[in-house]
């Protein structure tokens, strides 16, 4: 019978991203074939040692023994952005998470390092973000949640769909009565977005003026009906400026995991749908045409 570890092992390394666990101590434990793609070391280098210097950013940033959870700075489980450096000398942006380890009695028996190229980022279409921080953060924390559940797909795991949502009269708002208008709307919209989200559902900005939610519904047609509950919520966003009552209405594109479709072609269907439904007047949902072009 094989033995677990193998098993374990194996898994690790038909992983796309880069995998490096830490014992309690720091030292590299494992150390797989993309994480060495990515960074140019191999793992005769890297096990049972201390991060290089090149390579500190990434690895420890990791809280290591004697450093309390949120030393480091990062929340684990969460992606944040790193700078390293490759074994050649170029630099490496890479999105990274930790995964903190812990044995059956609950202590700490290591760190997972989960990493890969930040160019990542720009590979999957999402809205423009006009420079605000905090739509790229939710953009990054939607990316990583999308690539984990993709990854998980993609090896027998659940599937899932993604609603893609822009506020039809976003740009007019902005346009005739400014940005701070326009953002207190949107506040508003995902105010009352949040409150029709089943369990286990993320919604985030996934553009100045677009939203993303990731559901869980089991078939394409209860995806069309959760969109479908969702655009009649946000119709009675009760949003006023000076006084005045403004009308809201989203259009929605809906699309969902299937074999054989790129995550970045999941997303573009799901941006063509909403395109689509936009054009025709907002206000409504739309299927990803029928070809699956976009």
């Amino acid at each position: 019978m094989t033995d677990r570890s193998e098993l374990l092992e194996a898994t690790l390394e038909t992983l796309p991203e880069g995998v490096a666990l830490l014992d309690e101590d720091c030292q590299v434990a494992f150390w797989n074939q993309a994480a060495q793609a990515i960074t140019g070391y191999a793992a005769m280098e890297m096990l049972g040692r201390p991060a290089p210097g090149a390579l500190k950013a990434l690895l420890e940033s990791s809280p290591c023994a004697g450093e309390s959870e949120s030393a480091s700075g990062h929340e684990p489980g969460r992606g944040f952005l790193v700078q390293a450096h490759h074994k050649l000398g170029h630099g490496v942006s890479a999105m990274a998470r930790l995964l903190l380890l812990r044995n059956a009695m609950g202590a700490r028996i290591g760190t997972a390092v989960l990493f890969h190229p930040a160019e990542c980022l720009d590979a999957l279409p999402h809205g423009e973000t006009g420079g605000d921080e905090d739509v790229k953060a939710s953009q990054a924390d939607l990316q990583d949640r999308l690539e984990s559940l993709f990854m998980d797909f993609t090896q027998g795991g659940m599937i899932f769909g993604v609603l893609w949502i822009t506020v039809d009269q976003a740009h007019d708002l902005r346009q005739t009565h400014g940005r701070g208008a326009c953002d207190s709307m949107l506040a508003k919209i995902e105010h009352v977005l949040v409150q029709g989200l089943r369990p286990g559902e993320n919604l985030g900005r996934w553009g100045e003026d677009e939203f993303l939610v990731i559901s869980h519904e089991r078939t394409l047609a209860l995806l069309a009906d959760h969109a479908l509950a969702l655009a009649g919520l946000a119709r009675t966003a009760d949003f006023r400026w000076w006084g005045d009552r403004v009308s809201l209405t989203v259009s929605i594109g809906y699309a969902q995991s299937e074999s054989g479709v790129t995550l970045a072609e999941l997303l573009e269907r799901a941006k063509a749908a909403t395109l689509s439904s936009f054009h025709a007047g907002g206000n409504r949902i739309a299927a990803p045409p029928e070809d699956g072009k976009c």
